[in-house]
């Protein structure tokens, strides 16, 4: 049940949704009947309670405030005539008005707190997070939604330097093509344990444009199946060295991000820095790409 006040109306994959507990939340609403067995809150309260419990066990610190009690059941309660020991769920079914259920009515109560309280989703706390919460190089194989990715990138602020690898050839081709691109030093050795120092200095260290707090470095590539199917090679070795770099770079409070599209709507690569190369949401599955 999308409202004009949440943008997020596309389903996704579940391992792509837990950005953070309201982007969860907004995966919810497009498919309560999926999530919530019978329209049940306590179901969706008993969800939330582990959410909050995995944040506490792993050191997490983001804001999750649906254990009973908690921020939001007070904030209900003060609504609803107290609140109950059973939690907000208990609360919201037992003051649920007729001609509505209670799964609409946490949605709507859940509208109304986040617009009091300033409570955001990670998507818009934290540009970019969307591209690096599972995997530092995503996929794409349609150029339009790539474009549209990097258009989002560069109006929150990030440097989007635009690659076309169907125009390398050799793996000297791509050394160039890097060094021009990101101003390598003169002394930059056309090779891959040169490209991971120098990466690593601009991912790391390097100024992005005077990009604003928080925005970071994106590299676009574009025909990188041309590049594979020359040089697999080194093709897999450019994706494992900018996600290593990238991994180390947030050490640092800093990002690095690789968008990378492919003709081939079955590409596949090896995991790049411990972690998998996958596809953009709206291309995971194997059934959205094709003719």
């Amino acid at each position: 049940m999308p409202t004009e006040n949440h943008p997020h109306d596309a389903a996704q994959h579940w391992q792509d949704c837990a950005v953070d507990v309201y982007d969860f939340l907004d995966q919810v609403r497009l498919r309560p009947g999926m999530w919530l067995r019978a329209g049940s809150l306590h179901d969706l309260q008993t969800m939330l309670i582990g959410y909050q419990v995995a944040l506490g066990v792993h050191s997490i610190d983001d804001p999750c405030d649906f254990w009973p009690g908690g921020a939001f059941s007070q904030w209900v309660g003060a609504r609803r005539d107290g609140t109950g020991s059973l939690g907000w769920a208990a609360d919201i079914e037992r003051s649920t008005p007729d001609g509505s259920t209670p799964v609409e009515e946490f949605f709507r109560l859940l509208d109304a707190y986040r617009n009091e309280t300033g409570r955001a989703s990670a998507t818009n706390r934290l540009p970019g997070i969307e591209y690096m919460i599972n995997t530092f190089v995503t996929l794409f194989w349609r150029k339009r939604l790539l474009r549209q990715a990097t258009d989002r990138l560069e109006d929150r602020g990030f440097r989007v330097i635009r690659l076309e690898a169907g125009r390398w050839n050799t793996e000297r081709d791509m050394h160039r093509a890097i060094a021009a691109a990101l101003h390598f030093p003169d002394y930059y050795g056309h090779n891959l344990d040169a490209l991971n120092d120098c990466l690593g200095d601009v991912a790391c260290y390097g100024a992005y444009d005077d990009a604003p707090e928080g925005a970071g470095l994106v590299l676009a590539f574009t025909d990188y199946d041309r590049f594979t199917a020359a040089c697999p090679k080194a093709a897999q070795d450019v994706l494992d060295i900018v996600a290593d770099q990238a991994r180390q770079a947030t050490a640092l409070r800093r990002r690095l991000i690789a968008l990378v599209q492919s003709n081939d709507p079955r590409i596949r690569f090896e995991p790049v820095g411990a972690m998998p190369v996958m596809w953009n949401p709206d291309e995971s599955l194997d059934a959205s790409r094709g003719a």
